[in-house]
């Protein structure tokens, strides 16, 4: 173990963390050992608590990062611990935050045992763009909040793959062949999100002629991947080394001082149904002044209207036709669910039925857990991606909760070495199947 862990972003302010799971997971332990130093952040739990419990320890700024069943996963170091304590609450050690790194050898432009700086990522997709130009488009879709204040910050990319011919990869809906989408790193501290991505793009580019999934795949489809949609997180993750910070939200610090926990929740922050979550700046899973407030969330949006056509109805019982096209993917950790719309509320989706048959057809590969929100995290979840790109577009939509809740491989900093090994083999068939049902999700 890394003895000398630091809280960095993750003492002050605190607040809820979307990345769930459930609460039959819980009574496991990676480590009972507990945490290697008082400072060290970790993941506690605690039972025994009422909706107006956990929405009391939200308002006072806990890091909760899962939620279900009247059990809470809260991060945090031993000073955290012991305000749950003076609330009356008996917090237990859950799991070790940071991982078992091993002993590698840290190249440029990585951290935490190789994960890939927003630099590196960046560098990649050029390479892997200029090396080809038959099977690849790469455009810059629109900028971090630093940028947008001339203060650093990153364009938002965003990497077509598909055997291109004449009017392949345009951002316009109107393609002749149809579209997955793929983005990741929403929530900068996901960090195997990213790293998963960018194995996917490098999965169908060296596969292209070779492996006949592939090659069949890229002859009849465009496929979309943005790994980093929130480059400014990510360079605070990254800036702790092998004490990633534990960055959630983007960096705008306009809505007053929260210290560590500044920023929106971009994952929050969609203009669909948009308004239900947290209005406390320094909340984990702050809103945001208004729907799409950010211009990391107005990126995506446009991004997404500019890739899929607008195939349903205005109303919310209002389904997506049979023949409609295209699919969605957001990736997120933890918990190891495959989630479907909506997350605004419990009621079923009009096309719930569908959506859960392609989940199914996912899970069989990554044995993931399939259903909404109340099926899986247990909460609901306002103003988020995969609720816009269904409602707004009627394109079947899910998002995949990476990676176990426990264990050197689970939470948000599973060590290097699980991307290769467990994280990214899990989830490469359900991801091809997703790619492969563009043409008719609905179908079934």
């Amino acid at each position: 173990m890394h003895m000398k862990r630091r809280l960095a972003a993750a003492g002050a302010a605190l607040g809820v963390a979307a990345a769930a799971t459930g609460a039959a997971a819980y009574t496991a332990q990676a480590d009972p050992a507990g945490p290697s130093t008082s400072t060290e952040p970790v993941t506690w739990t605690v039972d025994g608590l009422t909706a107006d419990d956990v929405a009391e320890l939200e308002a006072l700024g806990f890091d909760i990062a899962a939620e279900h069943g009247g059990e809470a996963q809260i991060i945090g170091d031993e000073s955290v611990a012991d305000d749950l304590r003076a609330l009356g609450h008996d917090p237990e050690f859950f799991d070790t935050v940071y991982k078992e790194l091993g002993a590698t050898a840290q190249q440029e432009g990585t951290y935490y045992g190789g994960y890939r700086t927003v630099d590196a990522i960046e560098s990649h997709l050029q390479e892997v763009a200029d090396a080809n130009p038959s099977l690849t488009r790469l455009y810059d879709i629109g900028d971090s909040w630093l940028k947008t204040q001339n203060d650093g910050g990153h364009d938002i990319y965003a990497i077509c793959v598909t055997a291109v011919a004449d009017g392949d990869c345009e951002q316009n809906p109107d393609s002749a062949k149809p579209r997955f989408s793929l983005i990741a790193q929403i929530h900068a501290r996901e960090i195997a999100t990213g790293e998963i991505a960018l194995r996917w793009i490098d999965e169908l580019v060296a596969g292209y002629g070779t492996d006949t999934e592939v090659t069949d795949l890229l002859d009849t489809t465009e496929v979309w991947v943005v790994p980093v949609v929130n480059p400014d997180g990510v360079d605070v993750v990254s800036s702790g080394g092998d004490d990633p910070v534990l960055q959630r939200k983007n960096v705008n610090d306009s809505a007053g001082s929260c210290g560590s926990s500044a920023g929106i929740d971009l994952n929050r922050n969609s203009s669909f149904e948009w308004g239900a979550d947290s209005t406390n700046p320094c909340s984990e899973t702050y809103q945001g002044a208004s729907g799409a407030s950010e211009p990391e969330t107005q990126a995506i949006e446009d991004w997404l209207r500019a890739l899929h056509p607008d195939q349903r109805g205005e109303d919310q019982n209002d389904p997506a036709p049979d023949d409609a096209r295209d699919v969605f993917l957001t990736l997120h950790s933890y918990g190891e669910y495959i989630i479907v719309p909506w997350g605004f509320t419990s009621d079923a989706a009009p096309n719930d039925a569908a959506l859960r048959a392609l989940g199914a057809d996912m899970a069989e590969s990554n044995g993931y857990l399939v259903g909404t929100n109340d099926d899986t995290v247990g909460y609901s979840t306002s103003g988020t991606t995969d609720d816009m790109a269904y409602g707004e577009l009627g394109v079947a939509s899910f998002t995949f909760e990476v990676g176990p809740d426990f264990g050197n491989c689970g939470g948000f900093f599973p060590a290097f070495s699980c991307v290769e090994d467990t994280l990214w083999p899990a989830n490469e068939g359900a991801i091809m199947t997703a790619a492969q049902a563009a043409a008719a999700p609905y179908a079934g």
